[in-house]
């Protein structure tokens, strides 16, 4: 009887190939024919597609250079957070295009689509923008407005006549 085997054995057996096949899988990077890598950004309505390549760090959104785009520093400093946290300033390139919302979410979906695409380049920086919170999603939007109300909860004025 050395053939047969319990079902904790062949559990453990097969728990034990899935999660070497899922560990060489996600260590690999992913990056395309032309040696970028790509990834998808979101915050609020806006939407960034996002590839970055080794370079000298030239940032181009919507055809056009960054400080022609975002042109407050406060935005043009966090399209850099990702690349500060993970240390590596002035070594990608990234041309990205982003439609929806407005110049802040923007700024953000960018953001977090330089981050996803670091991971994807170098799988070893996950674990740093994780903790940095660059990689989680932004899923605060603006709330609808209810009827009989001017905003989303600001009440007409009240008269007792």
């Amino acid at each position: 009887m050395t053939g047969t085997q319990t079902l904790a054995d062949l559990k453990s057996l097969t728990q034990g190939t899935a999660a070497a096949s899922a560990m060489d899988e996600a260590v690999q990077p992913k990056i395309d024919a032309h040696g970028r890598a790509y990834a998808t950004g979101k915050r609020k309505n806006a939407v960034a597609r996002v590839w970055i390549k080794p370079g000298k760090g030239i940032v181009s959104v919507n055809g056009k250079d960054l400080p022609t785009y975002f042109a407050r520093p406060v935005l043009r400093m966090l399209l850099a957070q990702p690349f500060l946290v993970a240390d590596r300033l002035n070594q990608f390139d990234v041309t990205c295009t982003v439609v929806g919302g407005g110049l802040s979410g923007q700024a953000g979906a960018v953001r977090h689509g330089i981050a996803r695409a670091l991971t994807f380049y170098e799988p070893g920086l996950r674990p740093i923008l994780k903790a940095a919170g660059m990689l989680t999603r932004d899923s605060r939007v603006v709330e609808r407005k209810k009827y009989g109300r001017h905003k989303a909860r600001k009440r007409p004025q009240f008269s007792k006549r």
